[in-house]
């Protein structure tokens, strides 16, 4: 069992200063001005191509629903159990409510400008339109009736309210319409509702009807609701539509899991995953043009406040945006790009060879995750193989990850695989891969009660010349092909003995009852992650008062853990060059006079979703990085098992720093973090820096080196 660290590390003499209130940003408040900063991809007009604007307005809608599902729901309960129990910036649990939907309500705004007064008119100029059943012509309509009649009608499923029917169910993102009905023959009122069913496309393309042509090349879609209303008709017979109202709910959907009691956690995770339809309503988005009847009747059948109703003029639920994405338009989209490949380059298949000739680090998506692939086919072909233990988190559908999982399972091999089924939105997936693999004879454990298994682990087993070799692979990210293409993350190989037995230890602790918790080299969460994270953040302070060259750069998602952060302004008190790359929440305010003012925070949101978390501390020029899955979260030193993991090779280690400095140095597609907690995009002085685009260069250009067998520069 993995025991967590003590509660009380890293604290011993911070200065009482650190504790005030005012030198922290709120984790709620910093997480919406993350999603502000990918609006904005979609508000710059010069930022993206078109079609990639748009894929914006989804991303930053989808954020928001998940946000909610999650984030909000957990304050809504804390307020409705009358926790008053203070943020660490000193907020409670209603005011952070009060000052989310203020700002959330400032960003629809922002969004629904940017798409109906910008995009949309652009994609109209481009010949791509948004089109309502009403404009088309007779014909149209009438082959858009017989579609309805043959593909959708069938599967709608129309529920009156009244006292001989209860108020219907709705489920978590549904989206909905509520109908106001007028009995033909007595006149009597009535109300409906109808969802839009899920399992359809939102957007329709008109020339995808059979008999309906594109005219002038121009694309048509229609929304799959408009429809709906226009044939309502079909579905009440003899009631007159006296008018209908799009509405869309959602409801906490984070899983409450009594881990003590669950005998077996697959199906108490697939019975938490029903449950989550049942989750308490957090936000009612609704039309303006709903009248206060309608309104009242939902608020008060849905038990929700005025709070939670958002007044959403426009379309509602636009993460379906991102489907846009399929129109064959590529000057609309990022210009496409190949990935390195420059183990399968000078090794062929045979990515044990390139392992055991030295360690190799791969960057993603610059350089391909086919090897990461790969290497898990050959193993299971390989005859001198033994063994392969891994650790899955999200591997996403139709995995090419599992398949050769379970081919490896099916050619004799051992293989054990932790599936963590607690992957918040994954749950389901990973319940399904669980039983496949189970299926096929492989030893399959869900994780440790009370803790997420969030490491990224591979240990393959080999015998090589009478001799056990283990050959592995530690990554920064997901098993994941798909997310590997948009991802920002890197993958390191390595035949490291001191590395390879601490891997050892870990998987006997995740699968067995090892109580192992001295670590050579990993570092892994909950036993000791923050105290080492410390440590060396204390050893740059020795260094810059002994030799004033103290420097750190960390890289991650979240930087929100107290301890981490005191720690980090004891360091900038006393000298130490601190340069943060957070893309998401940062609660640490940096350049406060005699508290931070030795540390820079930006965030980097571009093309691709920076994802790698990386640790580095010069020590006094004998640099030490660290990589691996653990952003500087409570949540991830506590209640989950992380691991960050050492880079030896010195070559490697250039390599990464350089990679952190030219991200330092962006100018087009960095924020910088203000002392007052807002950002403001870094100006720029002289030549333009994308720190993306210039990896996407540099990949190319280890391309060509590789074919052409010419030094790199």
């Amino acid at each position: 069992m993995l025991k967590r660290e003590s509660e009380e590390c890293g604290e011993e003499g911070v200065q009482q200063r650190f504790f005030d209130m005012s030198l922290y940003m709120n984790r709620e408040l910093s997480w919406i001005a993350f999603n502000q900063r990918v609006l904005e991809e979609a508000l710059n007009p010069s930022a993206h191509p078109l079609l990639e604007r748009v894929k914006f307005i989804s991303i930053f809608s989808s954020n928001l629903d998940e946000y909610f599902m999650i984030r909000v729901a957990g304050l809504e309960k804390q307020h409705e159990a009358g926790i008053q129990k203070r943020t660490i910036d000193g907020h409670m649990p209603l005011e952070q409510l009060e000052k989310i939907r203020a700002l959330v309500l400032q960003q629809l705004s922002q969004r629904n400008a940017c798409l109906y007064h910008d995009l949309v008119p652009a994609l109209q100029h481009e010949g791509i339109e948004f089109v309502r059943v009403s404009e088309l012509l007779p014909r149209e309509q009438h082959l858009l009736s017989s579609y309805f009649r043959r593909e959708i009608y069938p599967v709608l499923t129309p529920l009156a309210f009244d006292t001989g029917h209860p108020f219907p169910f709705m489920s978590n993102l549904s989206l909905n319409l509520a109908i106001e009905l007028e009995d033909e023959e007595n006149k009597a009122l009535k109300f409906a509702r109808v969802k839009v069913p899920s399992i359809l496309p939102r957007l329709l393309r008109l020339d995808s009807i059979k008999g309906i042509a594109s005219h002038d090349g121009i694309i048509r879609f229609i929304w799959i609701e408009d429809l709906i209303e226009h044939n309502l008709a079909h579905l009440f017979p003899k009631m007159r539509i006296v008018q209908s109202h799009l509405f869309r709910l959602i409801r906490d959907a984070d899983i409450e899991i009594e881990e003590d009691e669950a005998g077996d956690l697959l199906k108490t995770i697939e019975q938490g995953l029903r449950s989550m339809r049942y989750g308490k309503v957090v936000r009612l988005d609704i039309t303006p043009a709903m009248p206060l009847s309608v309104r009242k009747l939902l608020m008060n059948n849905l038990d929700v406040t005025e709070r939670n109703v958002y007044e959403i003029d426009g379309t509602l639920g636009l993460g379906c945006l991102i489907d846009l994405l399929k129109i064959e338009r590529p000057a609309l989209k990022d210009q496409p790009f190949l990935p390195a490949n420059p183990l399968e380059e000078q090794f062929g298949q045979n990515i044990f060879s390139a392992v055991r000739a030295k360690d190799r680090l791969l960057h993603h998506p610059y350089d391909s995750f086919q090897p990461v692939v790969d290497l898990i086919y050959q193993e299971a072909l390989d005859p001198d193989v033994l063994s392969i233990k891994q650790t899955l988190y999200r591997v996403g559908s139709n995995s090419p990850i599992v398949e050769a999982l379970m081919n490896a399972a099916e050619e004799g091999k051992q293989v054990a695989v932790l599936v963590e089924l607690k992957a918040r939105f994954d749950e389901e997936n990973n319940i399904v891969w669980a039983k496949a693999l189970e299926d096929v004879g492989v030893h399959v454990v869900y994780g440790l009660p009370g803790l997420k298994t969030h490491a990224k682990l591979t240990m393959i087993v080999r015998r090589e010349h009478k001799k056990l070799k283990r050959y592995l692979h530690l990554g920064t990210g997901n098993y994941n092909p798909a997310t590997a293409k948009i991802y920002t993350d890197y993958s390191l190989f390595t035949t490291n003995e001191q590395i390879a037995h601490d891997v050892a230890e870990l998987f006997n602790a995740l699968t067995g009852y090892s109580k192992h918790t001295a670590y050579r080299k990993l570092l892994v969460s909950p036993i000791n992650t923050r105290k080492r994270i410390i440590e060396m953040i204390e050893r740059e302070i020795e260094w810059q008062r002994t030799a004033s060259n103290g420097r750190i750069i960390m890289k991650m998602n979240a930087l929100v853990d107290p301890k981490i952060i005191r720690a980090l302004y004891t360091a900038s008190c006393e000298g130490v060059k601190i340069d943060l790359i957070v893309r998401g929440i940062c609660c640490l305010k940096p350049g406060i006079t005699g508290i931070s003012d030795n540390i820079r925070v930006i965030s980097v949101i571009g093309r691709f979703l920076e994802h790698s978390r990386v640790y580095y501390f010069q020590n006094g020029g004998k640099d030490n990085v660290y990589l691996g899955s653990a952003d500087l979260m409570p949540r991830n030193l506590d209640d989950r098992v992380e691991t960050l993991f050492p880079v030896v090779d010195k070559v490697l280690i250039t390599s990464i720093i350089a990679d952190l400095e030219l991200i330092l140095s962006d100018n087009v597609k960095a924020w910088q973090m203000n002392a007052d907690g807002t950002y403001t995009l870094v100006a720029r002085d002289g030549v333009a820096v994308h720190s993306q685009t210039l990896f996407l260069t540099n990949a190319c250009h280890k391309k060509i080196s590789s074919k052409f067998n010419v030094k790199e520069i």
